[in-house]
C-alpha cells in the first residue's frame, strides 16, 4: 500500500467519486464504510492501493456544506462553497418559491448568491422582468445573460469564489459551463473515465477548476429543495429582511403566524416584507418541525 495523499473531491456518482491529488493526478476512489458523506469540493485523504485505485479515508473540516433536505433524506451538492449561483430562464417556466428556498439555503451558510437569469435574446425575458426585480430588490445580483452567445457578465462574479450552480433542467446551465469553459466536455470525459461510468453517464454533480483561487460546482437539474435540515433560527436568520425584526415581537416564543404585537405580520400590514416571504417562513417552519425539530 501506498503512502496516503490529500486532494479534492471532482466529480461524484453514486458511491463513487472522482479525486484530483495535490499532485494534479485524477484517481477514482471509493468509500472505507458508510459512515461519511462526501460532497464536491469536499477535501480528502486517500488510500492508494497497488493498482492505482483509491480509497476516500477521512474528510477534514468543511467552512460550508450545501444540500438540500426532504423528511426521508439529505442530498450533498457541494462542500466549502462561498457562493451559490441560482439559474432561470423564461422558458422553460421557472418556480419563483424554488429562487426563494436557494437564497434561505445560501444565506444559512453566509454564501453570496448571485440570480442568473439565461437567454435573454428570447421576447418571452421581458415577461419575467417584473419576477427577477423581487430578487434584485432584497439586495441579490441578477445577471441577465444569453449563454450560448455570450458570458462575460458572470465572469466578474466568479473570481476568487467557490461556486455552486443550481438551477432546474433545461434553463441552460450546461451550456454556461460549455461557454465559460471550452474543454468542458473534455473534462467530463476524464472524469466519466476515473469514475469508470459510461462516456453519456451524468454524474451527480461535476467540479470545474477556473484557476488558483476559483472553482464551480455543477449539481443535476431539480424540482425540489427541501430545507428542513434547517432549525428556527437559522431560517428566520436566513430571511435577510426579517433581521432587523428578530426579537422585537411581543412573545419571545412568536411563531410569526397570528400572534398579536408580532413585528413579522406588522411588516407584511405595512408593505415592509412581502407576503409570499412571510409564507414561505411558515411553511419552511412547518417543514423543519416534520423533520423533528422544535420551534421555540
Amino acid at each position: 500500500m501506498t503512502a496516503n495523499a490529500a486532494g479534492l473531491v471532482t466529480a461524484t456518482h453514486r458511491r463513487h467519486y472522482a479525486v484530483r491529488l495535490d499532485n494534479g493526478e485524477t484517481v477514482a476512489c471509493i468509500l472505507r464504510g458508510r459512515s461519511l458523506a462526501i460532497a464536491c469540493g469536499d477535501l480528502v485523504e486517500v488510500e492508494r492501493s497497488p493498482s492505482n485505485e483509491g480509497t476516500i479515508v477521512s474528510v477534514a473540516p468543511r467552512t460550508t456544506l450545501f444540500f438540500r433536505s426532504d423528511i426521508q433524506r439529505d442530498k450533498l451538492l457541494a462542500a466549502n462553497v462561498t457562493q451559490v449561483l441560482g439559474f432561470v430562464a423564461p422558458d422553460p417556466p421557472y418556480d419563483d418559491e424554488l429562487v426563494h428556498r436557494w437564497i434561505i439555503a445560501a444565506e444559512s451558510n453566509y454564501c453570496r448568491f448571485v440570480l442568473i437569469a439565461n437567454k435573454e435574446d428570447l421576447p418571452a425575458f421581458a415577461l419575467i422582468a417584473d419576477r427577477l426585480a423581487q430578487f434584485a430588490a432584497l439586495g441579490y445580483p441578477v445577471v441577465p445573460m444569453c449563454a450560448h452567445r455570450d458570458v462575460s457578465a458572470i465572469v466578474p462574479f466568479l473570481e476568487g469564489q467557490r461556486s455552486v450552480l443550481i438551477g432546474q433542467s433545461g434553463m441552460g446551465k450546461s451550456t454556461l459551463i460549455n461557454t465559460l469553459l471550452p474543454d468542458a466536455g473534455a473534462r467530463v470525459g476524464e472524469l466519466s473515465r476515473a469514475l469508470q461510468t459510461g462516456r453519456h453517464t451524468t454524474t451527480e454533480a461535476t467540479l470545474y477548476e477556473l484557476d488558483d483561487d476559483s472553482w464551480i460546482v455543477d449539481s443535476p437539474g431539480m424540482k425540489e429543495f427541501g430545507l428542513g435540515h434547517l432549525d428556527a433560527d437559522a431560517i428566520e436568520s436566513a430571511f435577510v429582511e426579517l433581521r432587523p425584526l428578530l426579537g422585537t415581537c411581543r412573545f419571545r416564543n412568536c411563531r410569526h403566524d397570528a400572534e398579536p404585537g408580532c413585528a413579522v405580520q406588522d411588516a407584511v400590514a405595512r408593505g415592509v416584507v412581502k407576503p409570499w416571504r412571510a409564507a414561505l417562513l411558515l411553511q419552511l417552519r412547518a417543514e423543519s418541525e416534520r423533520r423533528g425539530r422544535t420551534w421555540t
